[in-house]
């Protein structure tokens, strides 16, 4: 009896450290695919209906003026962590986000965004809390912005409807520190109102910002900071 019952116990020991060993390679897998599950895409601008808008040119006086960001816009980050040896893609995103555009004929002559950093989630509050207080530090730096610094200059009228793409040139401002960007942008005119999305690659150390590596889990230190945004007149 006293035989058997160290044969079971070997045998649990022996089962434990397998599972022990499974749940090490298989622990991110399951993280990555079950519990985080696929990465949001990458932003693009969607071309919606508007029977009453019409087709074919936009006219240029239709465009001059004032435009804001309105409700439905959503502004965060893209990262790469390397848990246990397994990628793991993060998005986090806030709809906290303002700003205002000035418009003459096809030219945008001026923009200006802002994030609020502070409300940017992901699927972990503990990610979010070291992203607040230590990668960003949001006490100091509550809000990250873009500041459209070259004009950003049309061919033509866009046609509503008609995705573009184009380039603008700004100054990002994160964690405190301001660099000189450039994004390329997919734009659309849908009728009255617009959107524009687009991803900036940045570099976290060029923003004082230290890519934490914890040992089992490390962030790469490039990301991209992303943005949607629905456009309406001021």
């Amino acid at each position: 009896m006293q035989k058997r019952t160290k044969i079971i116990t070997a045998s649990i020991v022996a089962g434990v450290l397998v599972l022990g060993a499974t749940a090490a390679i298989a622990g991110p897998i399951v993280y990555r695919d079950f519990i985080v599950g696929p990465a949001a895409d990458a932003p693009t601008v969607t071309v919606t209906p508007n029977p009453s808008a019409g087709a074919g040119e936009a006219e240029a006086s239709d465009l001059t003026g004032a435009w804001t960001v309105a409700g439905g816009s959503f502004a965060g980050y893209r990262v790469d962590e390397v848990l246990n040896g397994t990628d793991v893609t993060v998005v986090g995103r806030t709809e906290q986000v303002t700003g205002t555009l000035a418009v003459a004929d096809t030219t945008l002559e001026s923009a200006e965004i802002t994030v609020d950093v502070a409300s940017i989630a992901t699927d972990s509050s503990n990610r979010d809390d070291y992203f607040r207080q230590n990668a960003v530090r949001v006490d100091e730096n509550p809000t990250a912005t873009f500041v459209l610094t070259d004009a950003v200059v049309s061919d033509g009228a866009p046609a509503v409807g008609e995705v573009q793409t184009i380039q603008a040139t700004g100054d990002l401002t994160l964690a405190g520190v301001t660099r000189s960007v450039t994004v390329e942008l997919e734009a659309v005119l849908n009728g009255e109102t617009g959107q524009v999305a687009g991803s900036i690659p940045i570099t976290f150390a060029d923003f004082g910002v230290e890519a934490p590596n914890l040992g089992f889990v490390s962030v790469e230190p490039d990301g991209y900071v992303e943005f949607s945004l629905e456009l309406a007149r001021a």
